[in-house]
């Protein structure tokens, strides 16, 4: 049991997160390259990834591992996402270090995908039964480029125009 869920269902819940998570993250990334914010993707992305790298230290363990290492960098990343999103509003340097962390944050969460990946699935356990040969190691070489030039992109495009003051039409009729 883990917070009071058998570990299979714990373990699905935490599976369910970190596929939300990668898939809302990616939204967020389409959106980084079209100078769109995205606040409902970011807002789930943020929070799934927060929930997935927290629930992971739920597992039972004997040691502090590779996988709590990746789980603290996580949390640390997701920290600076929220402060440079949420309280400096992307103002300033607060915009690339944003989508630094933002995009950091996803690659974790797909680079520990792929590690469960060929951990669990038979045809790719094949491939890599000690994760030292050649396809897992090309598998995340290639998943780390991608992120890095994607985040090189990002960081160019995604300038997104600040929220407009409401003009007087809107408090007008806000008042009304």
């Amino acid at each position: 049991m883990i917070l009071g869920l058998s570990t299979p269902v714990f373990t699905l819940v935490h599976v369910v997160l970190s596929l939300i998570a990668i898939v809302s993250g990616l939204l967020v990334l389409v959106g980084m390259l079209g100078a769109q914010r995205r606040p409902g993707w970011t807002l789930l992305f943020l929070a799934t990834t927060m929930a997935t790298s927290v629930s992971g230290f739920f597992f039972p363990s004997d040691k502090f591992g590779p996988a709590h290492i990746v789980g603290v960098l996580s949390l640390v990343v997701l920290v600076v996402a929220l402060v440079t999103r949420y309280v400096s509003r992307l103002a300033g340097a607060a915009r690339w270090i944003y989508v630094m962390a933002a995009l950091l944050a996803l690659y974790l969460n797909v680079f520990v995908g792929i590690v469960q990946a060929f951990q669990k699935l038979a045809f790719l356990q094949a491939l890599a039964p000690t994760q030292s040969e050649p396809p897992f190691l090309y598998t995340q070489l290639a998943a780390l480029a991608f992120f890095a030039v994607l985040a090189i992109i990002a960081m160019i495009r995604f300038r997104p125009a600040p929220p407009q003051p409401p003009s007087a039409m809107d408090i007008r009729r806000a008042g009304a």
